[in-house]
Order: structure tokens, then sequence, then C-alpha cells
């Protein structure tokens, strides 16, 4: 559903077969993706503004 939320795709696409488990998947490795990127990019941050 993150790909939903995300507003990387529509629910009906999910249900109707449009998109199929390997876009879904693909879709879930990018958001992991951004997310991990956002984190480190955080850390780094804080760790620069405590020094």
């Amino acid at each position: 559903m993150a790909p939903v939320l995300e507003g990387l795709c529509k629910y009906e696409s999910l249900k109707d077969g449009t998109l199929d488990l390997a876009d879904i998947a693909l879709l879930n490795d990018a958001l992991s993706v951004q997310a991990d990127n956002k984190a480190e990019a955080h850390r780094r941050y804080m760790a620069e503004k405590n020094d």
C-alpha cells in the first residue's frame, strides 16, 4: 500500500491488474531507498551540526 499512499499509483491499478507484483516490488524498493537516503542525509546533517 505504500506506493498508493505516496501517490505513485492508484489503488484501482492494484485491484484491476494494471500493475503486477514486479511493479509493486520496484515501487516499494524505490520508496525504501528514498527513505534510507533521507535518513542518512539527516544523520550526516546532525553529525556536522554537532561538531
